[in-house]
């Protein structure tokens, strides 16, 4: 097989914004990965990763980065602050954020959310998770035709989130607005109308943020907003850099986490013969997350930046290339995973890379990890016979975050 493809005749937009695609990327993914795991588009000199070896080479080198400003032809192209202001201005605002930074910046700010993200400190946010995860299924108890998507998988992680940064409940309807526009940042190919959106809702984020941040000044109670006021009044982080990373990390955050839920109970309740086994023994929960984050991931791609020349299988990606790593195809590449289009919760070792690698890993992945954890084993104690009641409609409305608008699912078996 070769191990470089240069194509001009596949239309590398066209097929990730195909409906069809978008809907269930694996077949053409894996025609793809046969021909060769990383693809240069001729067209625009992006690099496309398949392969999950050269992708874990390209995530963990110190020769690649997040930075989009090194981008050659990227947002940040001079031309486009005339051309594109939007853009421009758009990208501009939501740069300074850890997982667009490199070293030493990125491991500047990590520092100040580390503390708050490391798996113990989030296991003594559990008893509030437990709360909240039973408050959503006694809501759930006189019913049983719903949709899981609105009604459980994107509420809770909003719950949690405002938890920790005591924001006041009703605030639920504007930061589920403003996480659903700003998540579509995250697309390499973003619709003008969808940038004037995004450009709005970050405004109106960053202004709540603002004056949140002056109230809770006084007050430091809370372990993450204490690391986080303190950084900035220690002149640590500025008011640019700790606005846009808490509304990263709620954006993020919460994404995350309804995507893990709606794609993996999809998943689950696809293949009735897993979905029982996870029933029998839901110890296995810990290996079934990560299968779910495996098999249906909840970003199509991961980007990085070539710092510098970056030799690999023979070719240089020149400095300030675009690399863009396909998930579904490295998250199935049969060079790494046995059986890499089954379902296998007991899967293990899973070296999935949906929450990316290298220094710029997903800091809030402990925190992913453990809401989904109660949150399946809580759904399927309580409601063992839960059953698909309909298609499931996926979202179409943008590229990477790959996630469900409706879950149509039966509680009950009458």
């Amino acid at each position: 097989m070769s191990r470089f493809l240069e194509r001009e005749d596949i239309d590398w937009w066209s097929l990730i914004a195909n409906k069809n695609y978008l809907e269930n990327p694996y077949p053409q993914l894996k025609e793809l990965q046969k021909l060769g795991p990383i693809h240069l588009d001729k067209k625009t000199g992006i690099y496309f990763v398949l392969g999950h070896h050269e992708f874990g080479l390209i995530a963990r080198s110190s020769k690649m980065g997040r930075d989009t400003r090194l981008w050659r032809d990227g947002w940040f192209n001079p031309d486009n602050k005339v051309s594109d202001p939007t853009s421009y201005e758009l990208f501009s605002e939501f740069q300074s954020q850890m997982i667009m930074m490199n070293e030493p910046d990125h491991g500047r700010m990590r520092s100040v959310y580390q503390q708050a993200f490391k798996p113990s400190a989030v296991a003594s946010i559990r008893p509030m998770i437990e709360r909240e995860t039973d408050l959503l299924l006694e809501q759930l108890a006189a019913t049983n035709d719903i949709d899981l998507i609105d009604n459980f998988a994107a509420p809770l992680p909003l719950r949690v989130l405002r938890n920790l940064l005591e924001i006041p409940a009703d605030m639920d309807q504007d930061m589920q607005r403003w996480s659903a526009s700003l998540i579509k940042i995250g697309d390499v190919m973003m619709m003008q109308e969808q940038k004037v959106e995004a450009l709005l809702a970050l405004r109106e984020f960053k202004y709540y943020l603002r004056d949140h941040i002056k109230y809770y000044r006084a007050s430091h109670q809370n372990t993450l907003m204490n690391s986080v006021i303190s950084a900035f009044e220690n002149g640590f982080m500025n008011e640019q850099e700790t606005l846009t990373n808490l509304m990263s990390m709620l954006v993020a955050g919460h994404e995350t986490t309804v995507t893990l839920i709606g794609n993996g109970m999809l998943a689950l309740l696809r293949h009735s013969d897993q979905r029982n086994l996870l029933i029998s023994d839901p110890i296995l929960i810990e290996t079934a997350i990560d299968e779910f984050l495996r098999y249906e991931p909840g970003g199509n791609m991961i980007l990085r930046i070539a710092i510098e020349d970056f030799e690999l299988n023979g070719i240089t990606i020149p400095t300030g290339s675009m690399v863009i790593g396909m998930v579904g195809a490295i998250n199935r590449d049969p060079l790494r995973f046995n059986q890499a289009d089954i379902l296998d919760i007991q899967r293990k070792p899973n070296p999935h890379f949906t929450y990316g690698a290298g220094i710029h890993i997903c800091i809030g992945a402990p925190l992913a990890h453990l809401e989904s954890e109660i949150a399946f084993n809580k759904i399927l104690k309580q409601f063992p016979q839960i059953e698909l009641s309909g298609e499931p409609i996926w979202r179409l409305d943008r590229l990477n975050a790959r996630g469900l608008k409706t879950l149509p699912v039966r509680l009950r078996i009458n």
